[in-house]
């Protein structure tokens, strides 16, 4: 009953997510139900799960990292003691930890990283069966960005400590000289908040957000103190206009974040061994969780990248954001103004700037526009007119096409739902 309950629970919070509401297909009859769930049946293999599960299962399963273990969201008794002596350790020493500990944790890893492509290829898949049970060479569906742009491109700022806040305005300068802008999340009760750099940088076209509440790495300790924090959270949100929210080193848990009052949320990934509760949704795109829009960060960390994986250049994310655009996804990244001090991470990260500014057919904005634009998507309903499908109600959207010709190649990497 207990595991019946926990499974109705997963759903609750992901049960928005369908493949009509992903899709956006524009067909006069519109794909039932049955319809989809023959075409995922049929597309189970690309996904290479160890059993069979009811196809309304699927996405929620996926969607919330049900691979590992009921326990998925809470800290081992190391871990919490680890966060206990932190504050304690030299960065030095906590980065060779990290190091040493890299490869333990790629070993027992359950996904595939940098690049999980089965999510990927199983909702193109299911599409490409359906045209098939349908007896279809291609069907128009709403473009997944506005204004025909290929994928979306977001960057995104946490600031731990007093030293990455007094780096913001360098961080900013640095972005709008390439032609970028990004959001800055801060934590309101462990250093000064400058309230005049907050508006600095709202007046300059950047967004301003929310990391947990004091980045002491209690926050998840018990739901008591998670929703007393949570109502302290929300007071700086409403005082700051923020709208979007990151919880400290990722430690999440989606049924209790539901307290918070915000649009979207960006503390979940789609692939990453690295962080303290490994896993990963698998999805390169936004999904509803609940109340709020998820934006999960697609390319690696750069503190992993640059002190952990020990890189030189940002190949390792530029290469994903090939994958990325490819599929028509989401490439979303994590940089700290703490860790952009160090001369290496900050030439990593220009460099990263210029490659993303040579490019082109991606749609670069902030993490909020990129939050509602993909809600109005979900629930938008395009009207067949005079023999033609108004978008017009729908600001910026278009019709893509999808052909009949989608190979998708199954996985070897097995894990369980």
């Amino acid at each position: 009953m207990a595991q019946s309950s926990s499974i109705k629970s997963v759903n609750d919070l992901y049960s928005a997510n369908t493949f009509n509401t992903f899709w956006q297909v524009l067909v006069e009859h519109p794909i039932t139900q049955e319809e989809w769930n023959e075409a995922a049946r049929k597309a189970l293999t690309v996904l290479s799960i160890q059993q069979s599960l009811p196809i309304e299962d699927i996405l929620p399963r996926i969607l919330g990292e049900t691979a590992y273990s009921p326990k998925r969201w809470q800290l081992s008794a190391a871990k919490r003691l680890y966060y206990q002596i932190k504050p304690l350790l030299p960065r030095t020493l906590r980065n060779f930890g990290r190091q040493h500990y890299r490869r333990s944790q790629e070993a027992k890893f359950l996904l595939q990283w940098p690049v999980e492509d089965r999510y990927v290829r199983f909702q193109f898949q299911c599409l490409d069966l359906l045209l098939e049970q349908r007896g279809l060479k291609s069907v128009p569906y709403v473009n997944f960005w506005p204004n025909d742009q290929r994928y979306a491109f977001v960057l995104t700022h946490d600031i731990e400590e007093e030293r990455g806040a007094t780096f913001v305005k360098e961080v900013a300068d640095l972005e709008e000289r390439y032609g970028f802008r990004s959001i800055f999340n801060f934590v309101p009760e462990r250093y000064p908040i400058d309230t005049n750099l907050l508006q600095d940088l709202r007046q300059r076209g950047f967004e301003i957000g929310v990391h947990g509440l004091k980045h002491d790495g209690k926050l998840f300790s018990s739901r008591t103190l998670f929703e007393r924090r949570a109502a302290k959270i929300n007071q700086y949100l409403h005082a700051w206009g923020a709208v979007g929210f990151r919880t400290p080193y990722t430690h999440r848990n989606p049924e209790w974040m539901q307290a918070l009052d915000v649009e979207y949320d960006l503390s979940f990934f789609d692939t990453d061994p690295h962080e303290p509760l490994p896993g990963g949704t698998m999805s390169i795109w936004p999904f509803q969780l609940g109340k709020f829009m998820e934006l999960p960060y697609t390319l690696t960390q750069d503190n992993t990248l640059a002190n952990i994986l020990c890189a030189q250049t940002p190949k390792l994310w530029t290469d994903k954001v090939d994958f990325i655009a490819q599929w028509h996804g989401m490439a979303l990244v994590n940089v700290h103004p703490d860790y952009l001090r160090s001369p290496l991470c900050w030439k990593i990260y220009e460099d990263f700037l210029k490659n993303m500014q040579a490019r082109e057919g991606y749609w670069h904005a902030l993490p909020r526009d990129v939050a509602r634009w993909w809600q109005q998507r979900m629930h938008f309903q395009a009207q067949y007119q005079n023999g033609q499908w108004n978008l017009a109600s729908l600001p910026g959207a278009t019709s893509a096409q999808f052909d009949h010709n989608f190979q998708g190649n199954s996985s070897q990497h097995i894990y369980s739902l």
